[in-house]
């Protein structure tokens, strides 16, 4: 896998963090992109940066698997991320709007 420049990693570092916080993007999709940020395949992310088993990793990112708290959390701690809930789609705040019910003002 290619190695990207430092500028490169930060702007798909900063893209991947626009996405999440935009909800445009699942936990699925983050790890993949958390991956190709750092020019790795599953395997050497699940051993060398998260320390959990490819086979879960890979199950994750397919969909498949059930990690635990724990796993999610190795998973996304390299890239300060943390494992919380969110509110439903329809209610997440994007940069350029607000939900009609959430009652605050612009």
């Amino acid at each position: 896998m290619k190695r990207l420049t430092p500028a490169e990693m930060a702007r798909m570092k900063e893209t991947l963090y626009l996405d999440l916080a935009r909800g445009d993007i699942d936990m699925r999709e983050a790890t993949r992109r958390m991956r190709n940020i750092l020019g790795m395949n599953q395997k050497e992310y699940a051993k060398q940066v998260a320390a959990i088993s490819p086979r879960i990793l890979s199950e994750f990112e397919k969909g498949s698997g059930n990690p635990t708290l724990a796993t999610l959390e190795k998973i996304a701690s390299p890239f300060g991320l943390e494992v919380t809930f969110l509110p439903p789609q329809s209610w997440r705040m994007r940069a350029d709007e607000q939900h009609p019910d959430a009652g605050f003002d612009k």
